[in-house]
């Protein structure tokens, strides 16, 4: 893999978790402890949902936070610690701020509104405390990113370079992310917004992900190999948790199936992925503002559509539905054709503006 190889894999990795993002948190309305997590509920519940949630939930926030580092090593080919930081306050923080303080606050007064309390105006970073927490990491990490950035034929990455020939390489790694998961001990392991296990999670996968591009092919051709592997294994852990646990293995098993998961991931996206389409091009500049706005259209989707007399997954079904068409419609009719706006939900301005993801398919 060469320094100006283009990896489309990974920005369809990006852009089917944020996917399966809104699909899952769709999916909360409709379980019976959604209001408790400030959730419109449902009075009909799909529990069975829960089933397949519970395989994903485990793994599509860390294999973000992965995705992301792998973004920032990407990035650092071509932008000194001035220019990356620069560029993330840009694309990250003002996004952030811009939707803690105009956007979560639209689905917070849905919310209240839905359940007849007082309106507030209430400002929090709800769904996109992911965006602070990268944020953090790039400065945070900066100085350790350029420093293997310049040394990336000294010892430590010879080091690691040796270590991801070997899929028990990969083994070795998770061995941080078991002994966070004992220590900080979360309840649930699935909790990462706005807690301790998500931000000492997310730094590991943070710098994992960077690592595992700066070792070159190593890392990609060892996934490439032992995809199938991964995924029979992640597989048999998952079942043995719905089986046997009832999905509440301890928290060390529950870590090692979430690496092992988007180790598989990664192998297949990197097999299958790999390759330019026009869907890709769209999606990966849209995918962001989504993410953004999804919020707001669910809420009001879901006090819509709730009242209305039809199966319940009907109704799950509008929803998505609903929340995918008014987000889009909206970034299309407005986010991104207006100049001001495009900044504001993450995207670059200009003619020349290219996909949300730019910055993260070289490597």
């Amino acid at each position: 893999m060469t320094t100006s190889e283009r990896r489309y894999d990974i920005d369809w990795l990006r852009v089917i978790t944020i996917g399966l993002l809104l699909i899952y948190h769709i999916a909360i309305i409709f379980q019976p402890w959604g209001i408790f997590i400030q959730f419109i509920q449902s009075e009909q519940s799909l529990e069975g949902l829960w089933i397949p949630m519970a395989m994903l939930n485990i793994w599509r926030i860390p294999l973000l936070f992965f995705v992301s580092g792998m973004g920032v090593c990407f990035a650092i080919r071509k932008r000194d610690w001035k220019q990356l930081f620069t560029e993330r306050s840009k694309r990250i923080f003002l996004p952030f701020l811009f939707g803690m303080f105009f956007i979560v606050p639209l689905h917070v007064l849905i919310w209240q509104n839905y359940y007849q309390q007082d309106l507030n105006y209430l400002p929090n970073p709800s769904h996109l405390w992911f965006l602070a927490n990268i944020f953090i990491y790039v400065l945070l990490l900066s100085p350790v990113f350029y420093y293997l950035k310049k040394n990336e034929d000294g010892k430590i990455m010879q080091w690691f370079r040796k270590l991801m020939k070997n899929p028990l390489g990969l083994l070795i790694v998770i061995i941080p992310f078991a002994l966070e998961a004992v220590i900080v001990n979360p309840d649930p392991f699935e909790m990462y917004a706005m807690t301790w296990h998500g931000f000492f999670l997310g730094l590991l996968a943070f710098l994992f992900g960077f690592c595992f591009v700066l070792t070159g092919s190593n890392f990609w051709n060892t996934i490439l190999t032992w995809r199938w592997l991964f995924l029979s294994i992640a597989l048999t852990l998952y079942l043995i948790r719905l089986l046997a646990f009832e999905l509440k293995t301890p928290n060390y098993l529950m870590s090692i199936e979430s690496n092992i998961w988007i180790f598989a991931v990664f192998g297949f996206a990197y097999k299958y992925l790999n390759k330019p389409s026009k869907a890709l091009s769209y999606l990966s500049q849209a995918a962001y503002p989504i993410y953004i706005l999804h919020m707001a259209f669910m809420f009001l989707g879901a006090v819509l559509i709730l009242p209305i007399e039809m199966p319940v997954f009907a109704k799950f079904f509008s929803v998505i539905a609903f929340t995918s068409v008014g987000s889009f419609t909206l970034y299309e009719l407005l986010i991104k054709k207006i100049g001001f706006l495009r900044p504001l939900f993450g995207l670059k301005t200009g003619k020349k503006a290219k996909d949300i993801v730019e910055q993260s398919v070289k490597c």
